[in-house]
């Protein structure tokens, strides 16, 4: 029998919950996005922004779509066309829809790399006499093709075994592995000669550095991170269960996945200061700084193996998820089947990888707008679709069993005024710093 839209499935407990949507957050954007966006956007400045940003607009707007997608049991195309009407709803969330895939096309180029470096760091090693061979694989873009497309089949039948036994095993696996992994890394690193003393230092945060520009990419990571953008988190919030306490969950996915980040700094910044590496690299970072690093850390191959394995389990877990929200986010629409579903994303995503895999020096301006303007835009729309949308009273009832009784009216004014404008305003002042960078 074919599952409609409002006979969506259920996560299976509050462990399984939790685990599965740490298992959206923490991945590359907590390992390859946040340093090298934090080494361009004012270091230790950019950290203290972001914690805060998190905080204060990531965490409530977590809650607001997951409530949005409880309370409309759909997708983005039915819970925006429910929020909005038809006539806006439906393209606002074909947009959203679009985007994510667009934004996971790249991610899995990215996975493949980190995939092939880890493969690399296993079999030959990291060191003056295998650095070209390395470079030449990663430079190969259609080797690095082939193995996203083997890492998107591989998601693909994770998400044809279905919620239960696909995504939530996988994420019981992956998610407590990489954080015994990052625990370890981080006492290493810390118990290295001068760490704590250039940790230290790199921690005197200069907000002079901090702009327009800083302050939208320091949102867009906290988006980016926690999965916002009213797609993921949205179609994971329809599968929640009427009597998940969202406001326990959300916060404990956004500390997870802040803390995920920041343990990643502690073992990656402490590290490449002492060796005297380059934070400032840009996407490239992981793949260029890193192999360096382990090359002169102690025992670096086998601890660099170590980190690259759990990153790659993690990270898939984020793709996995940017496929359910376009396949979860369709089903029940226009008659499709799960399976045909499934057909369709692969078949979309094998032709929207290969330019990025071609052309990597492309990925840095697409996930500027679609890893973090996008993202913001559709948490706004979302924030603003379940606080005004749907009706004032629809929140109150999703957050009735999350948040002690005098807390619930601040929390309501916040996500229904504070959030969607700081959102808008933080994507448009970024545009119009970027057409007029001259500009007061």
């Amino acid at each position: 029998m074919q599952t409609t839209e409002l006979e969506r499935p259920r996560f299976s407990g509050g462990t399984a919950t939790v685990l599965t949507m740490l298992g959206v957050a923490v991945g590359l954007g907590n390992v390859w996005r946040f340093p090298y966006m934090m080494g361009r956007n004012g270091g230790s400045a950019f950290l203290v922004v972001y914690v805060l940003f998190m905080l204060c607009l990531g965490i409530p707007a977590l809650m607001a779509e997951w409530a949005f997608g409880r309370a409309t049991r759909r997708g983005p195309l039915g819970a925006f066309s429910a929020a909005f009407g038809p006539r806006i709803g439906r393209p606002v969330g074909t947009l959203l829809l679009l985007a994510i895939l667009v934004a996971n096309s790249y991610y899995l180029v990215i996975i493949a790399n980190v995939v092939y470096t880890t493969f690399f760091s296993v079999v030959q090693g990291f060191g003056p006499d295998t650095a070209a061979a390395f470079q030449g694989g990663l430079d190969n873009g259609y080797l690095q093709y082939a193995l996203a497309l083997g890492v998107l089949l591989l998601s693909v039948w994770v998400l044809h075994l279905g919620l239960h036994r696909g995504i939530e095993t996988a994420s019981k696996l992956f998610v407590p592995f990489f954080g015994v992994v990052v625990l370890y890394l981080v006492f290493h690193a810390l118990s290295l000669d001068g760490a704590l003393q250039a940790f230290g230092e790199f921690l005197r945060p200069d907000f002079s550095q901090i702009g327009a520009k800083q302050l939208f990419a320091a949102m867009g990571q906290a988006a980016f991170s926690v999965g916002l953008g009213g797609t993921l988190m949205l179609v994971y919030g329809s599968y929640l269960g009427d009597d998940e306490r969202l406001g326990r969950s959300a916060l404990l996915t956004g500390l997870g996945d802040t803390g995920a980040a920041l343990l990643a700094s502690l073992f990656l910044v402490p590290t490449m200061l002492v060796f005297g590496l380059d934070m400032t690299s840009g996407p490239a970072l992981l793949f260029t700084t890193l192999p360096e690093l382990f090359q002169v850390m102690p025992a670096g191959r086998v601890l660099g193996s170590l980190f690259l394995l759990s990153l790659s389990c993690v990270a898939f877990l984020s793709n996995v998820a940017a496929l359910e929200a376009f396949v979860g986010g369709l089903g029940g629409s226009g008659g499709w089947s799960r399976r045909r579903l499934l057909v369709a994303v692969l078949a979309l995503e094998s032709l929207l990888i290969l330019p990025s895999a071609l052309r990597p020096s492309i990925i840095p301006h697409l996930d500027l707008v679609f890893g973090s303007g996008m993202m913001m835009l559709g948490s706004a729309l979302a924030v603003i679709g379940i606080t005004w949308g749907l009706g004032h009273n629809i929140l109150p009832q999703q957050m009735s069993n999350s948040l002690p009784a005098s807390w619930a009216p601040a929390y309501l004014l916040w996500v229904r005024w504070v959030v969607p404008a700081v959102l808008l305003l933080l994507l448009a002042g970024y545009v119009y710093s970027s057409l007029f960078p001259g500009g007061g």
